[in-house]
Parts: C-alpha cells; structure tokens; sequence
C-alpha cells in the first residue's frame, strides 16, 4: 500500500481501534462490552470499507457520471446489506444475550470508518485534478 494511498487511513484507523480493544479488555468486559464481538465487528466494518473505497476509486477513473454513480449506490448497497445480515446473525445466535451497547459502539465506528473513507477520497479526487 503506497503512502498516499486512500485506503491507508482505513488501515491504521483498524489498527487503532484493534489496539484500543486489547488494551481496554478488562475495562470494556467490566462495563458491559462482548469485546469478542467488538472485535469481529470492527473487522467486518474494515473490509467492507476497504472494498468500498477500492470500489469508489476505480469508479472514480471511469470516463462517465453514470459509472460513479454505480460505484457510490452499489458501494453503499453492498455496505448496507452486509451490516444487516451480520447484525441479524449476530441476534439469531445471540438471541436474548444480544450486546446492545456493542451493536451501537459498532455503529458509530462505521460512521468513523465512512467518514475517513470518503474524506480520503475526496483528497484523492483533489489530487488527481
């Protein structure tokens, strides 16, 4: 992955999310968090982020507004769709043990990862001009 890449604030976002989950474990578990869980979510959110963004710049090369276009709705289709079926997986297999606290930490780390990917992005898209 080249310095400058857009997908390289991603990586180290993961990696410090990782980093803060080993170190806070016993904090975390004692207030209430499945770190386990946490820990598989975040890396769900990471890939799927990473292949959006791979997604985006490659549509983001395409010579027609149409092409973007597809890349942004079926980057967040696939995004959603993927979000949903881990949370319902998650419920079913959980069933009344569910981790509401981590469901909701979990979807703030997704607005994090989503905000660093499109504002990498976007200073991809400056540079290139």
């Amino acid at each position: 992955m080249k310095k400058g890449s857009p997908q390289r604030p991603i990586l180290l976002l993961f990696l410090l999310i990782i980093a803060v989950f080993i170190i806070f474990k016993p904090w975390l578990h004692s207030i209430g968090f499945d770190v386990h869980m946490l820990t598989i979510g975040n890396g769900i959110i990471f890939l799927m982020t990473f292949l959006s963004s791979k997604l985006l710049l490659g549509s983001m090369k395409a010579a027609n507004s149409a092409s973007f276009l597809r890349g942004v709705y079926g980057s967040f289709l696939i995004k959603f769709l993927i979000v949903a079926i881990a949370v319902l997986v998650y419920a079913f297999i959980k069933r009344s043990n569910v981790n509401k606290i981590g469901i909701f930490t979990l979807m703030g780390i997704y607005l994090v990862y989503t905000y660093i990917e499109i504002s990498s992005l976007l200073k991809q898209t400056k540079k290139d001009v």
